[in-house]
């Protein structure tokens, strides 16, 4: 199977993983649901639960990496939710769609976000309850990725950031936290259930740190040079709001350099991984050829 085709059904097995694991939209109390739901299937790159299948694959273990993918997804979906909310990013189009709190209201995109948040925990916990050592292990990885340290920690200093001189250290933390911890902790989770040991889910994790800084680095320069049609989001936004991206402190070539060294550094880490790695390289590749 080649590249183009194992993502696609890798996609469809993420689509099928959130159909599954996630209340229908019926659930009382609907609205609720419907915002979850809503903001879950309004598509996206499905990146981070690719890269769990994809991990669990490397050991043969991807089967059972549904849940794990379908939660990663959840706590990612609610982060944009939070992101694209009047008091943060205050954002009308994600997704090639009106956002959560523009098709909803304010209120329940929060409570719709919080709901996805909490719901990714008790997933890992319950549909790994007969292996509690992994279930805590799982648990641990995404609680510390999405926690204040990394994911919330990113989002905060990004905040902090707006409108004041950007350096290249609070980039690389912002990038760390908000896009990079998500994107080591999803192949993590997918090491983990593999039954990766220390040192292959140490690779994993830099391998990961360097796919998503260089995810990142990319975005700030699309955020740049597309358009909101080709981005499925509002384009120009980071230089409206004076945020402290890449390109900011780098330039456009700079920042395009950058996101080549990180690519390299994480074909580097790749390569030290067991099992057939051609779609995963094939995968960190294109990530960066989206910015040309």
């Amino acid at each position: 199977m080649d590249f183009a085709a194992q993502l696609s059904q890798l996609r469809l097995e993420a689509e099928q993983a959130l159909d599954r694991f996630v209340p229908a939209a019926q659930t009382r109390p609907s609205r609720l649901h419907s915002a979850m739901r809503y903001s879950l299937e309004a598509g996206g790159k499905r990146i981070r639960p690719v890269l769990v299948s994809a991990a669990a694959e490397l050991f043969g273990r991807r089967a059972d990496a549904g849940a794990a993918a379908a939660a990663i997804e959840c706590v990612h979906t609610y982060s944009l939710i939070h992101d694209d909310l009047p008091a943060l990013d205050n954002d009308d189009l994600r997704r090639g769609r009106p956002t959560c709190h523009k098709q909803f209201d304010e209120p329940t995109a929060i409570l719709a976000g919080d709901a996805l948040l909490t719901h990714a925990f008790a997933l890992l916990a319950s549909h790994y309850a007969d292996r509690p050592t992994l279930a805590t292990a799982l648990v641990r990885e995404l609680g510390q990725a999405a926690g204040s340290t990394e994911l919330i920690g990113g989002q905060m200093e990004d905040i902090e950031a707006e409108k004041s001189p950007a350096t290249r250290d609070q980039v690389e933390f912002i990038h760390n936290g908000k896009t990079a911890a998500m994107i080591a902790c999803s192949l993590a989770l997918g090491g983990l259930i593999g039954g990766a040991d220390e040192a292959q889910l140490a690779t994993l994790r830099r391998l990961g740190r360097a796919v998503g800084l260089a995810f990142q680095v990319i975005d700030d320069v699309l955020d740049t040079t597309a358009t909101s049609a080709a981005l499925g989001k509002t384009a120009g936004k980071d230089a409206t709001a004076q945020k402290a991206t890449m390109v900011r402190v780098l330039g456009l070539d700079g920042a395009r350099a950058r996101a080549a060294e990180l690519t390299a550094a994480a074909l580097a880490e790749l390569s030290k991984l067991p099992g057939d790695t051609a779609f995963l390289r094939a995968l960190v590749e294109s990530l960066l050829h989206r910015g040309n």
